[in-house]
């Protein structure tokens, strides 16, 4: 049997997988508190290059530590790489947990990198005639390739990867493997932090080794090389290129203490991996591990639904669980491809969608009196709304209630989500439709049927279960009065609709193109040489070793050009700012123009944007499909795009109202402080009341816009928790001055103090906070070893019921809203919520009814002990009702 070797490069990869996934880190952590994004990451790696090598052995090194026979070298090397988040860090011993559930040797030796110990063993599998693949994060391995050995670098997440053959080195960079060393001496190595030959890039490294062959080729001949200022950089720096060379080169005889023989690979120890996955909470792994194990899959029994049979329906009189299959995300949209209906065990399934349509069907559905169970009653209304027909009086809807119960835990796939609720007899739709491009509803009717009459076994299985513990929790009002009626109002919100003047989009298209140019040719003309403003690579040689910028941060990759490193490099440098607006105009250009353009619905020129009611952990919506929440306002370029947005019919408005600080009055109201709640009730502007108290000021006419304005920032960031660190780096100020500002803060406001205090301490003792309405936030991290994880624990702990309330507040004005509108028999429709904000489309006549009822509805949505303030504003165009 022809040998197959797999090896990877446990650092590198571990390291790219906690990077994938780091924006969602706060959603990878087990029931200690762990963080397992890193692990997940590589187990996906693991499984997907098993699948794709099915090698018969494999080996996982890892580096020893920092100090390898390289840094003796160089006392730099690797330096200047900013510190390992602890976050990763506590991953690493249960990555090699997982490698011995998984059956597979994994290995280290002090004073070499894992590189050397790969390069070693990939030489020996060489000369023993198998084939090998190695996976990294590290475009360095590339240097190994050979005939028997490809290199797969990780290019996006850890499951895509580029194969490096040594044709594929030859058409990528038109040289050999080997030759790649001899590149990274004459040009040195950013990443790894040691340099080569002073202004020599990679482009001009291949030019010279094209010419010459080798370091060693270019050296014997720089004497006769013709008079230039990289003649005299490659004789001066002739011992740098020589030790980055050696730097660079990967061992392929370190003295490895393992063999060949000893890397056999037979597959996982299930049980093993099972109580793993269990321990990690990794619930998706552990689904298609008993799916591998051919555990057998417990029968169901359906009816298949057809014209014939439909009066089978008319037993169910009083309640019905139901599903309606859109295969993709975007239900606006989606294909229809089936459907399930039923209670009590008996389930009729179809994927004739026409049949919905038929009375014994569709006045079922639309019935007030016949409750319905469903998952997710604002997609399935949606759906069910573009076939005519209106879903009426849902009792449970599996979805909603999960989330309040944990707002962790919001997958939007029904089986992930049953089996986070201990329900496993519902594999997830990854598992029976596959994912990616793969992803399709199966031609089996015994496979698709079976699923989807699982589907509403588990919404039926359920119920009983997560409503007890809804009730326990004293969250059965925020479910039946807000949550609920809320995605009635959103429904009807996304299918009303937003109309989109394309043309102006085109027009404002043009002009930011041109506006585009001009500002690149002002870069061109700044940096001396024409670049791709795009690439961060290009961007980075261009400040930091064309113009010599001072270096801010350095990443894996060469120098960090994020927006954070290129604001503090502003004042340096008018290339800087040209190039921030240049990147501002061209994100609001392709995501909100081209984005917007594509987004409109070409039967009504509307976007029906769609809210994700389960998303957020503090219960604020999100919109998507597009984001008509996130339109720049603090650019003009990007409030004008909201010119676009304009009322349906000739003769109408856009109408807007928003509550101002309601964040704050919020604070006020939940820390009871007499002060704060004083300077709301007497109609004080916040800001300069603050201002005044910490400042020690004796009249508002003595608070400067400067003052009000860091005064405004101690107010918001008391709300997030913020450090006088933080406070320092927001408004340009000592560390010192800001720890005063937050101490006299405190001094001034000791209601707020002391629920900053209390809040903690509940946190600590219960493991969640609360909003107004019983939402609850759970915080695993609160009690974790590390110090970063439970002070960002904290600081959500004190955020969390202020963000969580207001959002709250907001929800309950939209249904009163809605209820307002049609009980006044108005045509006024409520079409966008944006945060604090609510707009809508009137006709004219009718602007004087909304201008006393919007307020009048949102300030009494919920009674506080501070006034709700609401600002209105109308006009022809959404940018007008400001």
């Amino acid at each position: 049997m022809a040998k197959k070797l797999l090896l990877i490069d446990g650092n590198s990869v571990a390291f790219r997988a906690f990077f994938a996934l780091h924006n969602q880190l706060e959603r990878f952590t087990n029931a200690d508190g762990l963080h397992t994004n890193a692990i997940y990451g590589f187990n996906t790696m693991l499984d997907h290059m098993i699948k794709a090598v099915e090698p018969t052995d494999m080996l996982v090194a890892f580096d020893a530590g920092k100090t390898t026979f390289r840094t003796k070298m160089f006392d730099d090397y690797k330096g200047g790489r900013a510190k390992t988040p602890g976050e990763f860090s506590e991953q690493m011993p249960y990555i090699k947990q997982l490698l011995d559930a998984y059956g597979i040797q994994h290995y280290e030796l002090k004073d070499f990198e894992a590189d050397d110990i790969i390069g070693t063993l990939a030489g020996q599998a060489d000369a023993a005639g198998y084939t090998t693949t190695v996976v990294t994060g590290d475009r360095d391995l590339t240097q190994l390739t050979t005939d028997h050995t490809t290199v797969a670098v990780t290019v996006k997440g850890v499951s895509e990867v580029e194969r490096y053959t040594p044709e594929h080195v030859q058409e990528k960079l038109g040289i050999t493997p080997k030759q790649i060393i001899d590149m990274k001496g004459l040009t040195g190595d950013t990443s790894d932090n040691y340099p080569g030959v002073t202004k020599v890039g990679e482009k001009t490294a291949l030019k010279l080794l094209k010419e010459y062959g080798s370091i060693e080729g270019v050296y014997e001949n720089v004497d006769a090389m013709k008079k230039s200022k990289m003649k005299e950089h490659l004789i001066e720096d002739h011992d740098l290129a020589t030790r980055a060379k050696v730097l660079a080169t990967i061992k392929r005889d370190a003295p490895i203490t393992v063999g060949l023989a000893d890397l056999a690979y037979a597959g996982p120890d299930v049980d093993k991996l099972a109580e793993f996955y269990t321990e990690m909470d990794f619930q998706s792994f552990l689904k298609k591990l008993h799916v591998q194990s051919d555990e057998p899959e417990k029968p169901i029994e359906f009816t298949v639904l057809t014209s014939a049979n439909l009066d089978e329906l008319a037993q169910f009189s009083d309640h019905v669980d139901f599903y309606l299959e859109m295969p993709t995300p975007n239900y606006h949209t989606s294909a229809f491809a089936g459907f399930a209906i039923g209670a009590d065990g008996k389930w009729f399934i179809s994927r004739d969608v026409e049949l919905l349509m038929k009375p014994a069907v569709s006045d079922l559905l639309s019935s007030t009196s016949i409750t319905k169970d469903v998952f997710d009653m604002k997609r399935t209304m949606v759906g069910l709304n573009r076939l005519g027909i209106q879903l009426g009086t849902v009792d449970f809807d599996l979805l909603l209630v999960s989330y309040l119960l944990d707002t962790n835990d919001n997958s939007n796939d029904l089986g992930s989500l049953a089996e986070q609720h201990g329900y496993s007899d519902l594999p997830s739709d990854e598992v029976v439709y596959g994912k990616g491009v793969k992803r399709a509803i199966p031609d089996d009717d015994q496979v698709f049927f079976s699923h989807l009459a699982r589907k509403l076994a588990a919404i039926a299985a359920l119920k009983p279960e997560l409503l007890k513990k809804l009730t326990a929790n004293e969250q059965a009002p925020l479910y039946d009065d807000i949550e609920k009626p809320m995605a009635i109002v959103l429904a009807q919100m996304e299918m009303a609709g937003i109309t989109v003047d394309s043309g102006t989009l085109k027009a404002m298209g043009s002009q930011f193109k041109e506006r585009l140019s001009e500002i690149e040719q002002t870069i061109y003309q700044e940096a001396g040489e024409e670049f791709n403003i795009n690439s961060p690579k290009q961007l980075g040689h261009i400040l930091f070793e064309e113009m010599k910028l001072p270096v801010i941060k350095k990443t894996k990759t060469g120098y960090s050009t994020a927006v954070d490193v290129l604001e503090k490099l502003a004042p340096e440098a008018p290339i800087v700012a040209n190039i921030l607006q240049y990147r501002q105009i061209s994100k609001i250009n392709s995501t909100y123009v081209v984005g917007l353009l594509d987004a409109i619905h070409s039967s009504d020129q509307k976007v029906h944007t769609r809210y994700l009611q389960t998303l957020t952990q503090t219960g604020r919506l999100s919109s998507v499909d597009p984001n008509l929440q996130n339109i720049p306002v603090r650019l003009e370029e990007g409030r004008k795009i909201r010119k676009a947005f304009i009322p349906s019919h000739d003769g109408w408005q856009i109408f807007s109202s928003d509550y101002s600080q309601i964040e704050l009055r919020v604070l006020a109201h939940i820390t009871g402080d007499a002060n704060m709640q004083e300077a709301f009730k007497e109609g004080d502007d916040i800001h300069a009341a603050t201002a005044m108290r910490i400042f020690n000021l004796k009249s508002p006419e003595d608070v400067t816009p400067n003052i009000r304005r860091q005064a405004k920032a101690v107010n918001f960031g008391i709300v997030y928790g913020i450090s006088d660190y933080g406070l320092s780096q927001n408004i340009g100020i000592t560390r010192k001055q800001a720890k005063s500002f937050i101490d006299s803060y405190f001094r001034e406001y000791p209601g707020v103090k002391a629920y900053m205090e209390n809040i903690v301490k509940t946190a600590h003792e219960q493991g969640y906070v609360e909003t107004i309405s019983h939402r609850r936030r759970y915080l695993p991290d609160i009690h974790s070893k590390s110090f970063n994880q439970r002070s960002f624990a904290e600081r959500t702990a004190m955020n969390t019921p202020i963000q969580g309330s207001a959002a709250d507040i907001i929800k309950i004005a939209m249904i009163k809203m809605q209820d307002r509108l049609k009980a006044e028999g108005l045509k006024a429709t409520m079409l966008l919520q944006v945060h604090d904000e609510l707009i809508f489309e009137a006709p004219k006549e009718e602007i004087p009814v909304l201008e006393k009822l919007v307020p009048s509805v949102m300030d009494s949505a919920v009674k506080l002990d501070v006034p709700l303030k609401v600002e209105s504003h109308f006009g022809d165009t959404w940018y007008d009702a400001k």
